[in-house]
């Protein structure tokens, strides 16, 4: 969920955490249902109110409670296929509720086109973000390349979300048409770090 440097920073803060609930018998897959079932339930039920600044609070901190999950892993010095594997669908269904719900708000009481177009837009580009990442993986490629990874398409909207809430004029809609712009830039380069990658491999493989 997070870049290199953010995992050291919350492995310091959410040591503790991790620590006390892996005394206590908790499983990290545990961890990581909650996360989402809070991210996903303060989306849609708080974001959906147009409770833009409490809603904010509320998901950050999920997102937070989420990433004890690594921490934990790590604690107990394992990682599985399976954890990872939940983690990543899991994510899907927690931005698919954050950005779903600012759909569902400005297509309805929010009365604002633009901005529920620009949402969905960036909902169905990040999906797309990180389905060309899995298939090129499946296909033994590698593919992190890109200007908008998910940590920074959460974040941003998060904070211009938060700040909306909070009164503060036109950053939600520009952080929105940052967002579709920067996560269809980044689809278009992961397309081509593909293509380029199979294109040296047609390149290197020897005549027939």
């Amino acid at each position: 969920m997070l870049n290199t440097y953010a995992r050291r920073a919350v492995a310091l803060v959410l040591g503790p955490t991790a620590r006390f609930l892996v005394r206590h018998g908790v499983s990290p897959d545990v961890v990581t249902i909650v996360g989402t079932a809070g991210v996903t339930a303060a989306a849609l039920g708080v974001f959906t109110q147009g409770w833009f600044f409490v809603g904010t609070l509320v998901i950050t901190f999920f997102v937070f409670s989420d990433s004890v999950d690594g921490v934990m892993a790590r604690e107990l010095g394992r990682s599985s296929r399976w954890g990872a594997f939940l983690d990543s669908t899991l994510d899907r269904i927690g931005d698919a509720a954050v950005f779903g719900s600012l759909v569902i708000w400005f297509s309805g009481a929010g009365d604002d086109a633009t901005k529920a177009w620009l949402a969905l837009f960036s909902l169905v580009a990040g999906s797309l973000v990180s389905y060309t990442k899995a298939r090129a993986e499946g296909l033994g490629f590698t593919c992190d390349v890109g200007i908008a990874a998910r940590s920074v398409r959460l974040v941003a909207v998060l904070v211009a979300t938060g700040l909306d809430g909070l009164g503060v004029p036109y950053v939600q809609l520009f952080a929105l048409w940052l967002l579709a712009v920067a996560t269809g830039v980044t689809v278009v380069q992961r397309m081509l770090e593909v293509r380029r990658q199979v294109a040296e491999e047609r390149s290197s493989s020897p005549e027939r």
